[in-house]
């Protein structure tokens, strides 16, 4: 099972991410991530999004990029763009709860939170994509944007750099960091706190804030289908197979 699901009180629901070590985004778990966000959606819960392990999410699964090549990239991006936007777009409540490291794709789903905690500890978060050698969805860069208040976000992206959590909070990546312990009680109480905003005021006021980015996202379309094309050149899986070696060997 990718994704967890346990009913935290009437008007919450926990959604825990739990597909290999560390969470990596493949097609499946995004497939199966959305349809989780369409269900509780379709419930009017509150979301509390979280991990098990040692990470909330540690990024695009770089291998299954490789051995899948163009025609798995082609179904994965958009599918990747997609569920970015189903949580940056959820009409209710949505706290991230992030239980550890953090990184790339990880980063933009803490990012699409409207309140997100991080556990105290040795878990970094950041967007290294430009170390990999891949470019940014527009859902990705705004949604970053959005949370941070565009407030150091061209270093991080051309940097690659990661943050532990209290430097996170400083950069205003997360609102909170909690003890590891806390983590969940305290990220279903701020949700149980936001449930309690009658649905429709939550939702214009939401919308009234993220309503212009995804205008903006929605005007780079063509950006995203040239950033698609990348994604599926020769040249980013050789950038691809490179970092993967870089970092991981040839295991």
């Amino acid at each position: 099972m990718s994704i967890e699901r346990e009913k935290a009180s009437g008007a919450v629901t926990v959604l825990r991410m739990a597909h290999g070590p560390v969470n990596a985004l493949d097609l499946e778990l995004l497939e199966a991530l959305r349809a989780e966000i369409a269900g509780c959606a379709a419930e009017g819960t509150a979301v509390v999004l979280t991990g098990w392990g040692r990470a909330l999410s540690a990024g695009v699964d770089l291998r299954r990029i490789l051995d899948g090549g163009a025609d798995y990239v082609g179904r994965y991006i958009p599918t990747l763009c997609g569920a970015f936007d189903d949580l940056f777009r959820y009409p209710r409540p949505l706290v991230v709860a992030c239980n550890g490291h953090a990184i790339a794709g990880g980063c933009v789903i803490v990012c699409a939170g409207d309140y997100r905690l991080m556990a105290d500890g040795r878990g970094r978060i950041g967007l290294p994509e430009l170390l990999v050698g891949v470019p940014f969805p527009a859902i990705a860069t705004e949604a970053v944007r959005f949370a941070t208040g565009d407030r150091g976000v061209q270093e991080m992206l051309y940097t690659g750099r990661t943050w532990l959590p209290a430097e996170a909070r400083e950069r205003g990546i997360v609102d909170e960091v909690v003890a590891e312990g806390e983590l969940i009680g305290a990220a279903v109480a701020r949700a149980e706190q936001l449930a309690a905003i009658p649905a429709g005021a939550f939702w214009h006021t939401k919308w009234s804030l993220r309503g212009p980015v995804v205008e903006t996202v929605r005007q780079r379309a063509q950006a995203d289908s040239e950033m698609l094309g990348m994604w599926c050149s020769a040249e980013t899986r050789e950038h691809i197979g490179a970092y993967v070696e870089r970092t991981f060997g040839s295991s």
